[in-house]
């Protein structure tokens, strides 16, 4: 019966996305907008509908630490996991507005919460605060695609989409909608399904709590982002990664927040020694490799997938021996830090060697 329940979560993941990527793609290209906005804005706040009813949960209940501790989790997961899984499948051609706009946005929302978080806690003015970002960063998304559009007029690809297109705007919302919710329940089966899986194989619950659960909140983003790369709707895959990162900050710990009441959201020494920062250098870390020519290739996804692999085992060690845990972040910090100056300068030596090669 469990397994059943894992493989019919599997099966709503896998056909939720697909409708989704399908009805999104379709809807971009009949309102003239591109499918990047679509992955950022539509796609991306529908697939963190699971973060949200977790974080707001825990904030009504007073868990500060499970409301805050999910999303720099699934911003974590979002970025090295499932970037690193789509571009093994199929190389990522990164947009030029993800480089110079989303990506810096990102990186921007990460360290204004650690800005936030230093007082020890999220404030119900702080949350007001990051959920009129969301509000802002929506607004200017939809008006620089437009702007775009009205310079460029639709590319040719979009054009060729919006001829081949099939059904109105509102049949194509409503299969977004459709889409939504076959996920999140998939993601509901499948979360359900796998912690019972690990409790019999006498996992401990925390460490359930850690990877299994973390990552189950993330699985409409996985499911979404592995289909559009395998229809080569690499917009829509990589659009919802950064798109959920940075909807995951600015709304889901805005409306967090705010239910938390006067006290706010409390933010734990080990969420701000370690986890926010590792945050932080991930979002660091998406620069040098969106930048080397524009496509996220697959070695690059191998190494995303080596920094979550490093920080899944450095928390099932923390759940173990907590006695360890400063020379612990001490080797982590050791790891993460000087492989990703490494990269950054390799990368950024590669694109300035390049640019000499192309001028004249």
């Amino acid at each position: 019966m469990v397994w059943l329940l894992l493989l019919a979560g599997l099966a709503c993941l896998i056909l939720g996305a697909e409708i989704l990527v399908r009805s999104g793609s379709a809807l971009a290209a009949r309102l003239g907008i591109s499918s990047l906005v679509i992955g950022l804005t539509v796609v991306a706040f529908g697939t963190s509908s699971p973060e949200l009813a977790v974080s707001a949960k825990a904030a009504l209940s007073g868990q500060s630490d499970i409301a805050l501790g999910n999303i720099v989790g699934s911003n974590i997961f979002n970025v090295l996991f499932i970037l690193g899984i789509s571009a093994l499948i199929s190389p990522l051609v990164v947009s030029k507005q993800l480089v110079k706009v989303d990506i810096p946005i990102m990186i921007g929302v990460s360290i204004l919460l650690l800005l936030m978080a230093i007082d020890g806690k999220l404030s119900q003015l702080d949350g007001a605060v990051l959920f009129s970002g969301i509000i802002s960063y929506t607004v200017f998304s939809l008006w620089l695609s437009k702007k775009e559009n009205k310079g460029n007029a639709l590319g040719n690809t979009d054009k060729e989409k919006a001829k081949s297109g099939r059904g109105s705007v509102g049949m194509n919302i409503l299969l977004c909608l459709i889409g939504l919710v076959i996920l999140v329940i998939g993601a509901k089966w499948f979360v359900e399904g796998a912690v019972t899986i690990a409790r019999q194989w006498g996992i401990s619950e925390l460490v359930i709590a850690l990877t299994i659960v973390a990552a189950g909140t993330s699985m409409p983003e996985v499911a979404t982002s592995i289909i559009a790369a395998l229809r080569k709707e690499t917009d829509i895959a990589v659009g919802n990664v950064v798109g959920s990162s940075i909807f995951n900050i600015l709304a889901i710990l805005g409306i967090a927040s705010l239910l938390a009441g006067p006290k706010g959201l409390s933010v734990s020494m080990g969420i701000m020694d370690f986890d926010l920062p590792v945050m932080i250098a991930v979002a660091f870390a998406c620069l040098p490799i969106f930048f080397s020519g524009h496509i996220i290739s697959r070695w690059e996804g191998v190494v995303f997938l080596m920094y979550y692999v490093a920080y899944v085992l450095y928390l099932i060690l923390k759940s173990q021996e907590h006695d360890l845990l400063p020379i612990m972040s001490k080797t982590m910090w050791a790891f993460v830090i000087p492989i990703t100056v490494l990269t950054l300068g390799v990368v950024y030596f590669q694109s300035r060697k390049k640019a000499r090669t192309v001028l004249p």
